[in-house]
């Protein structure tokens, strides 16, 4: 069979190319562009001597980086926080996309998700004001209702061991109802005849559960899981922003990568200096994914991206 070249299989389905092109031009815009200031990685960049100015100094930036305690401190924290994004944002979406599946009404399953998928088009700034509203030392609502029962108000916003758990809370609830959809797509295409043979053989619910449906689930997970981890490193910069914001009481434990090149960024001082943080995360979430993946590739070839 003769082999069709790129320019016959673009006369031939030029519609679909050119629905391509505007995905294409969003990732060459967005995506591929922007790599060219790893340049200003290797400089001390100044904006009053233009964009390309600065004086070149080698890998100055990431050795000062690397030698400060600062690095390590975000590098900890932004594992840390998406380490822990990972796995309690895929359990409860499993869970609760296992309860869905269960349910024998349509319309309440419908309903449900619905519900559960209106967060995650809430945008970080009104979780940010819903969060500042009700945890506020003076008239948040948890304060008020704490002073009402003659109890102690709390300050949320200095308690740098409490307030973890109030960005864990609102980045699980946010991303809860549209992971769980994944999950229960995932699970109705599961065969029906699986779980008729083993209702036939005596399985009750909670044995199809751990021998049809989990493991079954098993690809879908790994694909999400994949992706989470090449951008382990990477923070929810909108979520911490929000709800953190240049509070730094907060910093010793919500500090993450992104919130440092941010303000460095704004700053205008460290611009080299962000950047190179910038690049350090790049760098370290491209050499994760492809070693997750080799470990993957080893034990379940057809489960692995490439």
């Amino acid at each position: 069979m003769k082999k069709i070249g790129f320019f016959q299989e673009l006369r031939r389905n030029w519609i679909l190319f050119l629905m391509l092109l505007p995905t294409l031009a969003f990732f060459i815009i967005n995506c591929y562009l922007p790599m060219f200031g790893i340049y200003y990685a290797f400089t001390r960049f100044t904006f009053g001597k233009g964009l390309f100015g600065g004086q070149f100094v080698g890998f100055d930036n990431f050795a000062y980086l690397f030698k400060s305690n600062t690095v390590w401190r975000l590098t900890a924290n932004t594992l840390a926080y998406n380490f822990v994004f990972i796995v309690v944002g895929n359990f409860l979406q499993i869970l609760v996309a296992v309860l869905l599946s269960l349910m024998t009404g349509k319309w309440y399953r419908k309903i449900s998700q619905s519900v559960m998928l209106l967060p995650y088009f809430v945008s970080y700034v009104v979780v940010g004001t819903l969060a500042y509203n009700f945890f506020n030392y003076d008239y948040g609502m948890l304060n008020t209702l704490l002073k009402s029962w003659q109890l102690n108000p709390v300050d949320l916003y200095s308690n740098t061991t409490a307030f973890p758990f109030v960005i864990v809370f609102f980045q699980v609830w946010k991303g809860l109802g549209y992971g769980t959809i994944i999950y229960l797509a995932a699970i109705l295409g599961i065969d029906t005849d699986l779980y008729e043979a083993s209702s036939l053989d005596g399985a009750n619910i909670f044995q199809q559960i751990r021998h049809i449906t989990l493991p079954l689930l098993k690809p879908t997970f790994i694909i999400l899981f994949l992706y989470s981890i090449g951008s382990i490193l990477k923070g929810q910069f909108e979520l911490f922003y929000q709800l953190v914001g240049m509070n730094g009481n907060l910093y010793a434990t919500t500090d993450i990568l992104d919130t440092y090149v941010y303000r460095a960024l704004v700053g205008g001082s460290n611009f080299g200096m962000g950047t190179a943080a910038g690049v350090y995360q790049s760098v370290f979430g491209f050499i994760l994914i492809v070693v997750v993946n080799w470990f993957i590739k080893r034990r379940h070839p057809e489960y692995a991206l490439f």
